[in-house]
């Protein structure tokens, strides 16, 4: 009788001292999948320190942190861009997952809450595992001089204007 005490009494101790969020997710690098339309889009990543954490082409796949500090989410700027269309920026950012909120309720309790859950990372989640980005076609520009250009015949041109062309030789 006195082991069977001893054993339940250790597993729930052992159980106090884990957090949820680590027991049912996990710490460390979450990834995320990049795409865009149309494919081949350079995507830049900055953390929101302003540190380049990656640079590569769409379709792509990156493992991102998701913890900056103890009780600290990161966040993330995405910036798409390819020639002939304008560029696009999205932020990915950390929000407390679920698991770490209700689940250390039923399993982790306080140990999970303020400690191991922070610690190792596993309180948070990146608001998207996937992200779309639709790049729009970029306008095209013409100079003032090539949008009102036109070629016309002396006599259409009013007398007023005469005076103020100039004759380019060749």
């Amino acid at each position: 009788m006195l082991k069977k005490a001893l054993f339940v009494s250790g597993v729930a101790s052992l159980s106090m001292l884990t957090g949820c969020a680590t027991i049912m997710g996990k710490g460390g690098p979450q990834t995320v999948s990049f795409n865009s339309q149309p494919d081949q889009a350079e995507i830049v990543i900055t953390d929101e320190s302003g540190n380049k954490v990656f640079q590569g082409k769409t379709p792509t796949t990156v493992s991102l942190e998701k913890k900056r500090g103890f009780f600290a989410g990161k966040r993330y700027n995405v910036k798409f861009s390819k020639a002939g269309y304008q560029e696009q920026n999205v932020t990915l950012d950390t929000q407390p997952g679920g698991w770490y909120i209700g689940g250390n309720l039923l399993f982790g309790g306080v140990i999970g809450w303020l400690i191991v859950d922070p610690m190792t990372g596993a309180m948070w989640t990146l608001s998207s595992d996937k992200v779309n980005a639709s790049l729009t076609e970029a306008d095209k520009k013409v100079s003032a001089n090539e949008a009102d250009m036109k070629v016309v015949m002396l006599d259409q041109v009013p007398q007023t204007l005469r005076d103020k062309m100039v004759k380019v030789s060749k």
